[in-house]
Formats: C-alpha cells, structure tokens, sequence
C-alpha cells in the first residue's frame, strides 16, 4: 500500500487492522508498529497520516467514502488506471483488503525496492517488543544454538485448512463446527487425508518430530515454538517433547508478568516469535503461512540464514512408507535429507508461474531484488545440523 500510494502521489492513511478474525485482536498498528518512524522513514517518498484531516473524518463517519477491495495481484498500472480516478473522484478511498494486491513480478526495480524498503526498514516493532525479543533472544543464547519451530497447529489452521490428521472424532466435529462458523472461509467440504497427501495441510507435531530426528537435528538443541496455543496440548506434544526435551516457547522463558500485557494480543505475541524467528540458527516453518514465507524473505535478507522449507508432499508419503515398514530409518532419513539439500534459504530465483500468481514464489519470501548479490557465491550449508 506505501508503494502504491508513492506510485500514485497519493497520502496515505495508517492502517486499520482487521479484529473480526478468530484471534479477535484488539491490537492497532501503533500498538505493534513504532508508527512515528513508519512515517518518518519513508517522509521523502510518501506522506502518511495518522488519521483524516477533520474535514474528510467527517465524509467517512457519514457513509461518504467509496470502500472496495483492489483486485488481487494487480499490476501496477492497475492502481494508476482503476484506482486512481475513483480517489480523484470520491477524495478517499478505503481499500478493504491490502494482502497481496500487487503481483510478485513484472513491476519496475523501484516499486520492489521500496517494498523491501517498507518491510525491513519502516515497519518496526514498538521498543516494548523489540526489548522483550531481545531478552528472549538472550536467554536462549546463553543456553546455546536454538533453533525457532513454527508449528502452525493452532486450532484456527486446523479448522480452516480442515486437517485433522491424528484428531480424535470429537476433536473433528469441534473443528467442523469452528469453519462452518465463520463464513468467510469459503470452503466447508474438506477430504483431510487427500488434502494432506497433495501437501496442503501443516506437518502435525507427531509427523515434525520425525522430520527432525530424519534430519539429523540434534536433541541437545533448545528448540523454539513459535506458535499459538497448539491444539490437542501435551498429548499432541508428547512426541516431539520425547525427541527434544529441550522444547521451550516464550511463555517457559518469560515470568507471566512479562507477557501481562501481551494477553488476547495475538498479534502482539507473534511480534515477539517474529523477532526471535529472524535470530535463530535454524527457522523451520511446518506451514508456508503468511508470518512463515515473510520470515525467511527477511533471514534473507539478513544474509541468507538458514530457513528449512518443508516439502509437505513428499514428506507426508515418506512418513506413510516409514510407518508401513516399506521405507527402514536410514532410507527414509536419507530421502528427507536428500530431498531438502537446496531448501535451505540458499540464494535462488524466485519461480514465476504467467497467470496464476498463487502458485508461484511469494515477493516477500525471496525478494531477490533487494538481496546482496555477493552472498550468491557462498556455501551456506551448515555442518552438524
């Protein structure tokens, strides 16, 4: 939306955040974002105001303001051609949704370079977050190499996604109810088992902990969750805190009174795994969520960290075979490592798919056009791990 708004000479308007999601956070962007600097940073290419002028205020609270969604994945000429008339007309224009709006290729090096711009440099933390990750940082650092886990197997994913694998019927029937509650997922009518075989559904905690050990990650390491609330608890957990007892998240590293102020702020807690997620040796996402593909563009950026990206395809048939007997623990151990050899963040071309932008590698996932092409010559492979 910053770029769009540069592109356009248009002022822009802090934005409002959505609270009408499952999490039904209360959170505004100044309570997650430095909003001074936001603004500050990007002063000589866009103006940004905390809120309307009165004059226009007044427009909007008495219904005159023209609200649409922009089309996804727009070029930008989209902006200047369909958007730009409708705000000369109405003055102000509320667009209602803002994720991915504009396409991931085939725009001029200057609108991607200030996306970068935006993503890693305007947007920062509130020093209430930025402190508390860094303490968190320090205490694990102190405790030795870590690595972050983002298993997404919150409640809310599983009930969107409609993966149940290793639920029990009452939790499937609880999880049905939840997405036939809120009518913005549009899809109620799930298969799981073929949903998880085309590789649609989070790897479980059960499925993660095998993963690991296939990987040779060793059980000494403090392993990081970063997630909400998982669903099914310590029965689900068991398995992977058997493999790594040194499970830890920010709940275990932190007194209650730290995390006080942080409660029913799903957004605000994120913030604070976001952090700790671009400072661990190895991130590990078990999902390509928004917050997953979002961290490793900017481990990127930081110079090519370490990011393991989970083929959940091939794995989940790798899994079944192991389970069935037909695959030993060396084969199996030796596809997984093998398949994942060039899935560690290393420097590569985003994939572009013409006509179906969905499908293809997300802008901020690998924002190729920002990165330092010196680290291209690098080995980053990491011995040990």
């Amino acid at each position: 939306m910053v770029t769009i708004a540069r592109y356009l000479n248009v002022t822009l308007i802090v934005p409002e955040l959505d609270k009408t999601s499952f999490w039904s956070d209360p959170s505004e962007f100044q309570d997650i974002f430095d909003v001074d600097h936001f603004i500050m940073s990007l002063r000589d290419e866009v103006r940004i105001l905390k809120e309307l002028p009165p004059r226009l205020k007044r427009r909007v609270e008495i219904g005159m303001v023209y609200s649409m969604p922009p089309i996804s994945w727009s070029d930008i000429s989209y902006y200047h051609n369909q958007i730009l008339p409708l705000i000369k007309k109405y003055k102000v224009v509320h667009l209602n949704k803002t994720d991915t709006r504009l396409a991931n290729n085939g725009q001029p090096l200057e609108i991607q370079k200030l996306r970068c711009r935006v993503n890693f440099s305007a947007l920062r933390f509130t020093s209430q977050i930025e402190e508390l990750g860094r303490r968190v940082v320090k205490l694990l650092r102190q405790n030795g190499p870590f690595i972050v886990l983002h298993l997404r197997y919150e409640m809310d994913m599983l009930a969107f996604s409609g993966c149940t694998q290793g639920c029990n019927s009452e939790e499937v029937e609880e999880l049905t109810r939840m997405r036939y509650a809120y009518p913005w997922w549009k899809e109620k009518i799930i298969n799981s088992d073929l949903k998880r075989k085309d590789g649609f559904c989070p790897l479980t905690p059960e499925e993660t902990a095998l993963i690991l050990r296939a990987l040779d990650i060793d059980n000494s390491y403090q392993i990081y969750i970063a997630a909400g609330e998982i669903y099914g608890g310590q029965r689900r957990m068991a398995t992977l805190a058997a493999a790594y007892p040194k499970l830890v998240r920010k709940e275990t590293l932190l007194e209650p009174s730290d995390l006080g102020f942080f409660q029913n702020h799903s957004s605000q807690m994120a913030s604070l795994d976001y952090l700790v997620s671009l400072e661990s040796d190895i991130f590990i996402p078990t999902y390509d969520g928004n917050m997953a593909k979002v961290v490793e563009g900017h481990r990127r950026f930081l110079g090519f960290k370490q990011t393991i990206l989970l083929e959940r395809r091939l794995l989940v048939d790798l899994i079944d075979q192991y389970n069935s007997g037909t695959l030993s623990w060396y084969e199996f151990s030796d596809a997984v490592n093998e398949s994942h050899e060039s899935r560690k963040g290393q420097p590569t071309q985003r994939l572009v798919i013409p006509d179906r932008p969905k499908e293809e590698d997300y802008f901020y996932a690998n924002p190729e056009e920002c990165l330092q092409p010196s680290y291209s010559r690098l080995d980053l492979s990491v011995g040990g791990l």
